[in-house]
């Protein structure tokens, strides 16, 4: 297969993490001969340095033409003048809309070496192996909004056909792993969530009746995270109720170095990046776990590729690193660490 892979290294240790991401993405090509082409560009901070703009036309560009794009991380303090209209997340967020993403895949596993490294016990973590679809263009953060003398309003708002992708995207899944869909709202008190639990559970009776389908009110969901988060399967729900949902998951895993994301549509290029920020303070250093970067790439071989196979192997090659004892500073109980480079290394050659 040929793909064409845009990677904006973009802020902090960024740069770090997506390089070791690339050395597996061209170790998997060279094991399974594929050719993948990487084409760089400019985002967040570095754009704004280079070019004065968050988001280049070129960067745009880029990604439309790509088959996937990979992002390092965005933003820092050296951009945080409260007084600027510029500001490196602008770039990411100008991104997901030019491509037309509107769900957030976000895996939460905790593997079984790292267990101990969450701040819950072992044995409330192990075995947790969550994914979570957010819907990401609609809802509470893109509603009309406003201020006066008294006070300030967003709105809420929801569309059937926003419903319905997500949940469907969801769904999908759900069949492919343990055959589980929850879906998470508050239809106790908003309307919105009335309107999505309807659609939701008309779509899965229509489509999906196999499936093992409930429902959680987000206030209990996040009580349930933090008591027997293994139970769950693949976890549906709005967009500002997965934002914190999400959050509050990825402490499960002991480290938001091993945690990857991706945001993509119904067609064209998803965005995959890892969870965590910049982290400026480590940044040059060969400190930054790339593991989740690294997972995100497999993430990109499996939703915008389809090379499942491909996908798994690097899964696989993260776990054995792990099971070997291999551990980056953030995930280093007895302070024994291993380099950026070394651990991004170790990964290429765990995939033979």
């Amino acid at each position: 297969m040929k793909a064409q892979f845009v990677v904006l290294d973009g802020d902090g240790i960024g740069p770090e993490v997506t390089e070791q991401a690339v050395a597996v993405l061209m170790a998997v090509a060279g094991k399974h001969g594929h050719d993948f082409t990487f084409e760089h560009g400019l985002i967040g901070g570095a754009a704004i340095d280079a070019v004065g703009d968050p988001l280049p036309s070129e960067t745009i560009a880029a990604g439309h033409a790509a088959d996937a794009v990979l992002l390092g991380a965005v933003g820092g303090p050296r951009w945080d003048d409260p007084t600027s209209h510029i500001r490196p997340e602008q770039g990411l967020l100008g991104l997901r809309r030019e491509l037309g993403v509107f769900a957030n895949v976000r895996p939460i596993r905790v593997f079984p070496e790292l267990a101990a490294a969450s701040p819950l016990r072992p044995e409330i973590v192990s075995g947790t192996d969550i994914l979570f679809y957010r819907e990401l263009t609609g809802g509470i953060y893109f509603g009309d909004s406003g201020t006066d003398d008294d006070g300030a309003f967003q709105v809420m708002r929801y569309s059937k056909v926003e419903v319905e992708r997500i949940v469907r995207m969801a769904a999908d899944a759900a069949q492919t792993r343990r055959g589980r869909l929850t879906m998470v709202d508050k239809a106790n008190v908003l309307e919105p969530s009335r309107l999505w639990r309807r659609v939701a559970g008309d779509l899965i009776a229509e489509e999906y009746p196999n499936l093992a389908y409930d429902v959680v009110l987000v206030d209990a969901m996040a009580m349930y995270l933090l008591s027997h988060p293994a139970e769950f399967d693949v976890v549906v729900t709005s967009n500002l109720f997965g934002d914190i949902l999400t959050d509050e998951a990825s402490m499960l895993t002991g480290s938001l170095g091993m945690l990857p994301s991706a945001s993509i549509g119904s067609s064209g290029p998803g965005l995959y990046e890892p969870v965590h920020g910049s982290a400026p303070d480590i940044a040059g250093r060969g400190l930054a776990n790339p593991l989740a970067a690294i997972l995100a790439a497999a993430m990109a071989l499996r939703h915008s590729l389809g090379l499942e196979k491909e996908a798994i192997s690097v899964e696989a090659a993260v776990a054995s690193i792990l099971a070997a004892g291999l551990r980056t500073a953030d995930i280093a109980a007895d302070g024994a660490s291993v380099s950026t480079t070394v651990m991004g290394q170790a990964v290429v050659e765990a995939l033979d």
